[in-house]
């Protein structure tokens, strides 16, 4: 659920803008998948000769995932390059953390900002030295973001990032802004057209794209809900019968002395409502954790690190949820048990008993 929720608020980086990336590119949300490349210069000239282009940003998106290199279920860390003076329309409302940082100054300049995860999780600051593939870059602003792909990205000017990575003159994305009165579609259908190599996604598309799988991934959800829910019910039945079976003297002799029936019913169905209560409780507080190790272990980012972000993670909705389905389930599966002990003849109980 939580990967689905990444992969979801990619698509917020680009919102209302047409995403041009080559055509034999792969792409998940925001992020193409492949080593496809566009010529940086020509693209973007025969992207101002169509009409309703308003503005064109090229991006260098760099990921750790490729030919030659172990492939991970989630990438470490993200490598952005992006014109400085561009910084503001891509990233949008994230905010550098602290007064003393700033973004970099200009496009050569050794200079990037770092995700607010990569911060903590290596301990880097405004002045901090950042070694990568033999460039030295000096940290000038932490980003503060809540969107998981950027807090894990270093974000750095275009050029710096096409010298770091070896992609002088490319990039892989070219976001592109549509006039006042040209709708993405028709602007997306004109750069297919007029530009062959490339593939232009509206928001729309890139949704569609990815749809499926996350509908996928519900529906698997779903369908282990169910299985879980059903197996949890029919063991809580069992244990609940047998603890009736086993205390039938008991019940017996409450009857023999006057107590209703009434109230073994009662006392059977508060036992397992207790028992959904506390597991309840229980099944959070160590599925939550599960979640986490989990998610440090898939990430590689040090379980202290998600702590505080429990609830980004697992989020207190669906923990109300699964409290309120464990003690549902307990108090459905007393249910049984509870009638039928309240039925029971207890004259021959205590006939067979004593």
């Amino acid at each position: 659920m939580r990967y689905a929720k990444v992969i979801e608020e990619m698509n917020v980086l680009f919102n209302g803008r047409v995403m041009v990336v080559d055509s034999g590119s792969v792409v998940i949300q925001a992020i193409p998948i492949g080593r496809s490349m566009l010529p940086q210069d020509y693209t973007l000239k025969q992207l101002h000769t169509i009409a309703g282009v308003e503005e064109a940003v090229p991006i260098l998106f760099i990921t750790p995932i490729g030919v030659g290199e172990v492939i991970r279920v989630v990438p470490d860390n993200f490598s952005i390059g992006i014109p400085v003076e561009h910084w503001s329309s891509i990233l949008g409302s994230a905010t550098l953390r602290g007064t003393s940082g700033r973004f970099p100054a200009n496009d050569s300049c050794a200079e990037i900002a770092v995700g607010c995860s990569l911060a903590d999780q290596y301990g880097m600051a405004v002045g901090a030295e950042v070694v990568i593939n033999d460039y030295r870059l000096n940290v000038t602003g932490v980003l503060e973001t809540k969107i998981a792909m950027l807090a894990r990205s270093f974000i750095m000017p275009l050029e710096l990032a096409q010298n770091v990575y070896n992609q002088q003159e490319s990039v892989n994305i070219i976001t592109v802004k549509p006039a006042s009165g040209y709708s993405q579609k028709d602007l997306a259908d004109a750069i297919k057209q007029e530009i062959t190599f490339t593939n232009a996604l509206t928001d729309e598309e890139r949704n569609d794209m990815v749809q499926p799988v996350i509908a996928q991934v519900g529906l698997w959800n779903l369908g282990l809900e169910t299985v879980v829910f059903c197996m949890s019910l029919i063991l809580v039945m069992t244990v609940t019968i047998m603890s009736v079976s086993e205390r039938r003297r008991d019940f017996a002799t409450l009857d023999a002395v006057g107590a209703p029936l009434s109230y073994v019913f009662r006392v059977v169905l508060l036992e397992s409502s207790l028992i959904g209560v506390i597991g309840g409780i229980l099944g959070v507080a160590f599925g939550s954790f599960t979640a986490l190790a989990m998610a440090s272990l898939y990430t590689s980012i040090p379980l202290a690190q998600f702590i505080p972000s429990i609830f980004e993670v697992v989020p207190p909705l669906y923990m109300a949820e699964m409290f309120v389905a464990v003690v549902g389930i307990c108090c459905l599966g007393g249910v049984v048990p509870a009638v039928g002990a309240a039925r029971t003849r207890m004259a021959e109980v205590l006939r067979a008993e004593y």
